[in-house]
């Protein structure tokens, strides 16, 4: 289970950031960015992949009510614009913006899943597979994920033939099926080579 280890390392209070959906094909990238309590953490926070999604919802729910947090939501088009890559780290950005904002302040030190990080003022340290190592990083990685995977069960409504509810907009066969049979929405990514290679029915 990941610790508090790398955050005792840096001056208070530390937040984590992490990010969901650089992947899929359709729908935006969300990264949150989280300060956890002294006291009163929830038990059971992981890495948001080893999570069932009751588990993700739960523990998001119980982080919302008790720790500081920041979201950044880049939508699609957006994406298509940046590229990907610095569409994660705006949501990142956003995530921390938001969470300084909140706390009126900006954070003591900042830890980043990954190997790079944005282009901010903030003092940050990338950790390579830090939702496994990082408790602050793991929640964060929670409330992405629940939050994006929220979004997407939403869109389900409206775009019911991509199954969203299921995917995520994820490029399972499922989805790329319903792709080359509907045409892409105005929810999918248009730079993402399977979008941009659809032929949209006559």
């Amino acid at each position: 289970m990941p610790g508090m280890k790398h955050e005792r390392l840096y001056l208070a209070p530390v937040a984590g950031v992490d990010e969901a959906g650089r992947g899929p094909l359709a729908g935006p990238v969300v990264a949150a960015a989280v300060i956890l309590p002294e006291r009163g953490v929830p038990r059971g926070i992981d890495d948001s992949k080893k999570l069932s999604a009751t588990e993700r919802a739960r523990l998001c729910g119980r982080l919302l009510d008790c720790a500081i947090v920041g979201v950044g939501i880049v939508e699609a088009e957006e994406i298509d614009t940046l590229n990907i890559y610095w569409a994660t780290m705006k949501a990142m950005t956003v995530a921390v913006d938001q969470l300084a904002a909140t706390l009126g302040c900006a954070p003591g030190h900042v830890l980043v899943d990954g190997n790079r990080l944005p282009r901010w003022g903030y003092a940050a340290t990338p950790i390579v597979g830090g939702d496994a190592l990082s408790r602050s990083i793991a929640a964060a990685s929670i409330v992405a994920k629940h939050t994006r995977d929220t979004i997407m069960i939403r869109h389900h409504e409206s775009y019911p033939h991509y199954n969203w509810a299921s995917n995520k907009g994820y490029g399972c066969a499922t989805h790329r099926r319903a792709l080359m049979e509907h045409g892409p929405s105005p929810l999918h990514r248009r730079s993402f080579a399977p979008v941009a290679q659809t032929v949209l029915p006559l």
